[in-house]
């Protein structure tokens, strides 16, 4: 479903990405982890377009569509959640009738029903929440999701979770970065683990053990 084949990014003369090659397949949640500065969010970039490799190249399967929950998300502060889901369905061309019913159902689905909640009000929690219901608007086929239970209390992670789980079921690919790795631990199939813009091991869910578990894989790569 994406490829990234040998990419490099540079800043100025610091190399934050280093050559770096994995395949995420379709239906799988890919994870994408490392300590900051690790090189994720420019990949994350990468993948989306936003950001030009110095060599290699990020190639998404023809036809397949991308949403995107970013770690940090901002909307217009004066809208409120249905205002801010009208606003980008309106900009990827979705039908009126078509994204009346659809921002509804979004809304439900992420647990959002503050009715005129303005966004300047909203508390980091929901500003994931929406960020999510965003990135599921036009129903694509590939979710890049960004820290997406930053925020949460306990029982947000869960339904977040929860979420997330039925949407891979559904068919969904992801590619998902938390630095919460209980969390990561219960919704993962594959992903690598990145310092100073290197790979520097790639696991599947079946490398996770009662005896080793993601958090311990974690520490004994990057220690």
């Amino acid at each position: 479903m994406i490829q990234i084949k040998n990419v490099t990014k540079k800043y100025g003369k610091k190399t934050v990405v280093n050559d770096i090659s994995f395949e995420v397949r379709e239906g799988n949640l890919f994870a994408l982890l490392g300590a900051n500065g690790a090189g994720k969010s420019t990949t994350i970039k990468m993948i989306l377009g936003l950001v030009k490799p110095e060599s290699g190249e990020t190639v998404i399967a023809p036809g397949k569509t991308v949403g995107y929950s970013p770690e940090t998300p901002y909307f217009p502060p004066f809208m409120d959640g249905r205002e801010v889901l009208k606003y980008y369905g309106e900009l990827q061309g979705i039908d009126r009738k078509q994204l009346k019913e659809e921002c509804e159902t979004l809304l439900e689905t992420v647990g959002l029903d503050a009715d005129h909640t303005k966004v300047r009000r909203y508390s980091k929690g929901m500003l994931q929440r929406l960020a999510l219901a965003q990135a599921l608007l036009g129903d694509p086929d590939i979710l890049i999701l960004d820290e997406p239970c930053a925020g949460l209390d306990a029982l947000g992670r869960i339904e977040m979770l929860t979420l997330i789980g039925k949407l891979k079921a559904k068919g969904k690919t992801i590619i998902m970065n938390s630095h919460i790795l209980n969390d990561m631990e219960k919704v993962l199939d594959e992903g690598i683990i990145m310092k100073n813009g290197c790979i520097l091991k790639r696991f599947t869910k079946a490398d996770i053990t009662p005896e080793q578990s993601l958090e311990t894989i974690f520490v004994n790569t990057v220690a």
